[in-house]
């Protein structure tokens, strides 16, 4: 799953298949709300006939290791992975910018056809969080929310375009998904320094949480970091964040910086 397709072409993991995080869809609008979680048809059909793999293969995601925003795409695939009840899943930590460092790792440039596969899905709905679990979090019911974003969206001086107002959710704190790999790179920090990170920024990694963002990207490294390496197995994550939660006017969100 390097970047892209040329990037493959010219040397991957002997063994391994392409895919493409946009052109192949792993994330489609839904219900008025871009880049969600796609149809279960469609990841089936993408993740059996397409990359040919079944139920019984275990999957290890390969991304190109440049950044911690590149990350999250393993990190997306991966929780996708799992809602859809494959636990046979990994990330190659540092990506193939790791595995290439070491120049005796092998490659081969050939993109051979996947034989196609079955994949059925057995959905994990406890995985993903709804507006209204962001709703029952703010009216007090003990879940942690933590925003995933860069530092400025999270305080309200900057917005990404998809979000409808500048800000955050009532209460959530700040752990932002770059600060979860090594210098904004492809190796993930180690657990006793994402635990401190956590605690400095007083994130729960105890208990009932939801990681958000955007769009549901960044919020993935969160939710990859509270529930696969620090083991928080309350997690979920908002797919649809706050392009989906700000576009009700009715819905509020809190402005820490306001600059008018």
């Amino acid at each position: 799953m390097r970047g892209s397709a040329g990037e493959f072409r010219a040397g991957h993991i002997p063994g391994a298949v392409f895919t493409a995080y946009g052109p192949d869809k792993w994330r489609v609008k839904r219900d008025g709300v871009k880049k969600m979680l796609p149809p279960t048809p469609h990841l089936e059909k993408l993740i059996g006939e397409r990359l040919g793999i079944g139920n019984a293969d275990h999957v290890v995601l390969v991304p190109g290791g440049y950044n911690s925003a590149e990350m999250g795409v393993a990190t997306r695939l991966y929780w996708t992975f799992k809602v859809l009840g494959h636990d046979a899943v990994s990330i190659l930590d540092g990506g193939m910018t790791g595995y290439t460092a070491d120049k005796k790792n092998p490659l081969e440039k050939t993109f051979a056809k996947p034989t196609p596969k079955t994949f059925k899905a057995s959905l994990r709905t406890e995985l993903i969080a709804t507006a209204d679990d962001i709703k029952k979090a703010l009216g007090g019911n003990g879940t942690a929310l933590i925003d995933s974003r860069p530092t400025d969206q999270f305080l309200g001086v900057n917005k990404s375009g998809s979000v409808k107002r500048p800000g955050t959710l009532a209460g959530a704190v700040s752990l932002p998904g770059r600060w979860t790999t090594e210098n904004d790179g492809g190796k993930f920090r180690s657990t006793d320094v994402l635990r401190r990170l956590y605690a400095n920024n007083k994130a729960s990694t105890d208990g009932e949480a939801i990681t958000f963002c955007n769009t549901g990207h960044w919020a993935s490294l969160g939710w990859f970091v509270n529930s696969e390496i620090l083991g928080n197995k309350k997690t979920k994550m908002y797919d649809g964040s706050l392009t989906d939660w700000s576009r009700n006017p009715a819905n509020p969100i809190e402005q820490r910086v306001k600059l008018n």
